[in-house]
């Protein structure tokens, strides 16, 4: 596929994403962004199948195996960064039993 219609697609799927996200209501965010971490698994799962294309392809260059392993290292930090952030936001709603402040 051309890298150029590959570009735009990200660009306009970019400003879509941001677009919706902003108009989210604050009391949804939280269950939003669970969701969204779920979602990012998949990223996972795709970086991992394009990482491995490029390494068993006979015509896989180095640049495609290098650009692979970041994405899935880039994507799993954004898996378990966006599911520690939810884990503090959800602590933040729990009651302390001890009687103190949540």
């Amino acid at each position: 596929m051309n890298p150029l219609i590959l570009v735009a697609i990200f660009l306009v799927a970019t400003f879509v994403g941001y677009k919706l996200i902003s108009n989210v209501p604050s009391l949804l965010h939280t269950p939003l962004m669970s969701g969204m971490n779920a979602l990012s698994g998949v990223t996972i799962t795709g970086a991992l199948a394009a990482t491995a294309t490029a390494i068993i392809a006979p015509d896989g260059s180095l640049f495609q195996q290098i650009f692979g392993v970041i994405a899935v290292i880039l994507a799993t930090i954004n898996v378990v960064g966006g599911f520690g952030v939810t884990n503090r936001m959800l602590r933040m709603f729990t009651k302390n039993k001890k009687g103190g402040k949540a």
